[in-house]
């Protein structure tokens, strides 16, 4: 009997250490899939706090956690399901998918630069609507989680090309891990940005000298952090866009584009030795750029520019 006990407290033993063995096999393939997508992790980072921009304090960290709930809802009760099913089945359809995600962001970078170059506004603002309101809450809510999927979707791409070779349940798995671990440091990342003038009034409000000097510097520094992260938010999206439209060319077997601007930064890289990786990366990213706004320009355009001019 007790023999018996020892061979099954044995196997249980096994067990145990085989399914701590896949969690540890888990966790490293979801960080080495995360850290693949982390120039979009990036780009998601920059383009958020701009949907609480003038909003009251107290109201931030709650949009925020909403916006952040819309985020892992779409990962885990769309984008990942559609992923798995369409990687098993339909594998050719990812990459059209994807490209008209990259349109649709392309659009979303354009129309930003559109209204900030040409003093155009919004045109859901022609009704007059309060920062503070509900009604504005929810639009901007929305237009987050919107634009949140379009990078959900490619950061889950990435991730799901890493671990490609995976089971599917191993890949389902992974895609889980990511999916949390992505979402709670994109959104913890906004939460500290857009709540560090509060952390600086409090330190400049304090006793110590030296915690006064840094938060008034922190009041101070905010609103040129929010502007830049603004800037980069809108430059994000025409990067990013333009980055999946190239790589789904080259998927179809139309590369030349991709490969010439990467044949560019590899010369413009060389030509620097001393920074090679980053002067590679910044033509890279710039090339991407300005493919994105050549993308969303044309469709800005359609949606804007020729409907005013018909009504006129």
């Amino acid at each position: 009997m007790s023999g018996g006990l020892v061979a099954l407290l044995d196997d249980v033993a096994a067990i145990a250490k085989i399914a701590a063995s896949s969690i540890d096999d888990i966790g490293a393939a979801a960080a080495k899939a995360g850290t693949k997508a982390v120039g979009v992790v990036v780009d998601d980072a920059a383009v958020t706090p701009r949907y609480v921009a003038g909003f009251l304090p107290q109201r931030e960290l709650p949009i925020i956690w909403r916006i952040a709930r819309g985020s892992l809802r779409n990962k885990l009760l769309f984008i990942l399901p559609t992923a798995l099913l369409l990687s098993q089945f339909l594998p050719w359809a990812i990459a059209p998918i994807l490209m008209l995600g990259g349109a649709y962001l392309c659009y979303e970078g354009a129309e930003k630069l559109y209204e900030a170059v040409g003093g155009h506004h919004d045109e859901q603002s022609d009704q007059p609507v309060l920062l503070s309101s509900e009604a504005h809450e929810e639009q901007m809510i929305a237009g987050a989680i919107r634009t949140d999927f379009i990078l959900s979707a490619e950061i889950m791409a990435i991730s799901l090309a890493e671990v490609a070779t995976e089971g599917f349940v191993s890949r389902t798995l992974i895609l889980i891990v990511v999916a949390f671990a992505i979402t709670l440091l994109v959104y913890g990342v906004v939460g500290l940005i857009v709540k560090m003038d509060d952390i600086g009034l409090r330190l400049a409000n304090g006793a110590n000298g030296a915690s006064q000097a840094l938060g008034r510097g922190l009041v101070k520094a905010m609103p040129i952090i929010l502007s830049a992260l603004s800037i980069i938010g809108t430059v994000a999206m025409l990067w990013v866009g333009g980055h999946i439209i190239l790589a789904g060319l080259e998927t179809f077997g139309f590369g030349e584009l991709a490969h010439a601007l990467h044949e560019d930064a590899v010369a413009a890289g060389h030509a620097v030795p001393a920074a090679h990786g980053l002067v590679e990366w910044l033509v890279e990213t710039l090339g991407s750029g300005a493919a994105g706004l050549l993308i969303g320009a044309p469709i800005v355009a359609l949606m804007h520019v020729l409907p005013k001019k018909q009504k006129h």
